[in-house]
């Protein structure tokens, strides 16, 4: 294949679209490649935003999925701060927010997603906070630190991992927290209530107050300023700064309109592509939190919302549009470090998959690993400060034999014997 005269176009400037273009290059690709963002910055990891960046762990620096001068060496050509308008099918090219037209052979749709906002009243006070971006979390952090200066407290909407992931943060820096969920437990659509309580403990041990079974109603505020959060009970929460913290919407407006096949909302919305990444349109392929695909393994449609995702995600998607076989089936996987807790997940079980939770270890000690099974399969696994276990669990969620509780929950029994 003479690649030189072809012209390869990711949009999106993201962990999956840097890693779509490191690898086209990687594998050969001498055409041109053209990466879109919508942020001035130089593509990113996202992780560090609630964790060790927000934290104050590590330096703004280490985000940075490549230096800057990566991208001339190997002859990226990148459009920062511009956002792609259009999508033109039939004559395969995009336009930019400037109006400029830049032709396409295929093209990668990297666009990932957006936090979802509170639709109620006082949303536009000064102390109203999302966490998505760079930007996002730079301000959050100056935040957090003055909160815990001047004894602040923070109102987290939505007790999902990134609000706890902020409220082991803000703690740190020694703000007050109040957490207001309206399931019983944390992460109740995630793990479960079997290990949500352990998560509402774990923080409750650190000072964060919960307040489930509750919405925010009203944010209350005066001279722009945050005063309180209100709540559908009745409830009054005394804030100086509100975190919305209830999810990520994928940002799909741009394929919708070029009319590609898309997942209905009601089952996680996203970009319809099939096992290689690859849309409606031979042309097009999609990566990242926006692509919903089509799982070979699973047996589902999944849309994906972590950092692994992107990271194997975008060089699959550009090894597809390199005329590759790519049949993306990785095991779902995401982390989260709260305080002294650090935690792996692997695998997909939502609520009503699962009948059973078995759980290795001690659970006291927060040192176990929990696995959910349904009809004696393994579908999904997480470990709590237990390490290198990843790959006997992903072994076990592969194989899809039934499975020996007993044995399971044994920590003698060495996990590689379990699997098929």
């Amino acid at each position: 294949m003479v690649d030189a005269d072809r012209t390869f176009v990711i949009v999106g400037g993201g962990l999956a679209g840097a890693k779509a273009a490191e690898t086209l290059r990687s594998e050969g690709f001498n055409g041109r490649v053209i990466l879109i963002g919508d942020e001035r910055e130089h593509p990113y990891e996202r992780p560090p935003l609630s964790k060790g960046f927000l934290s104050g762990k590590e330096e703004r620096d280490s985000v940075f999925v490549h230096e800057a001068a990566w991208y001339a060496r190997n002859d990226i050509e990148l459009h920062l701060g511009q956002t792609v308008t259009a999508i033109d099918r039939e004559a395969k090219t995009v336009r930019l927010g400037d109006g400029a037209l830049i032709q396409y052979d295929r093209l990668l749709l990297a666009t990932g997603a957006e936090p979802r906002r509170l639709d109620i009243p006082g949303t536009d006070l000064a102390g109203v906070h999302h966490l998505r971006r760079l930007a996002h979390s730079e301000r959050l952090r100056h935040v957090l630190k003055a909160l815990g200066r001047d004894n602040g407290h923070l109102v987290i909407s939505g007790a999902g991992w990134i609000g706890l992931e902020v409220a082991a943060a803000a703690r740190g820096y020694g703000a007050e927290v109040t957490v207001v969920e309206p399931e019983p437990t944390p992460l109740h659509n995630v793990i479960g209530p079997e290990l949500g309580q352990l998560f509402a403990d774990l923080h409750a041990e650190h000072g964060v107050r919960f307040h489930f079974g509750a919405r925010l109603t009203e944010i209350v505020g005066q001279d722009g300023l945050v005063l309180a959060a209100r709540t559908d009970d009745g409830e009054e929460h005394l804030a100086h700064d509100v975190l919305a913290a209830i999810g990520a919407a994928p940002r799909t407006s741009l394929a919708e309109t070029a009319g590609l096949a898309m997942v209905d909302r009601a089952h996680g919305g996203g970009i319809a592509v099939d096992a290689s990444l690859r849309t409606s349109d031979p042309d097009i392929f999609a990566a990242g939190d926006v692509a919903a695909v089509h799982h070979p393994l699973l047996d589902t449609r999944l849309r994906v919302e972590h950092w692994a995702n992107a990271l194997n995600g975008g060089p699959a998607a550009a090894r597809a549009m390199l005329d590759q076989h790519v049949t993306y089936d990785r095991i779902p996987y995401f982390f989260s470090d709260q305080y002294d807790l650090g935690l792996e997940y692997s695998g997909w079980a939502p609520p009503g998959s699962y009948d059973q939770v078995v759980i290795r270890g001690d659970t006291g000690k927060r040192e176990f690993i929990a696995f959910w099974l349904g009809e004696g399969r393994v579908l999904a696994g997480m470990n709590v400060n237990v390490w290198d276990v990843t790959a006997p669990i992903q072994a076990l969620i592969r194989g899809g034999a039934p499975v020996d509780a007993e044995a399971l929950a044994d920590p003698s029994v060495p996990l590689d014997s379990l699997a098929p």
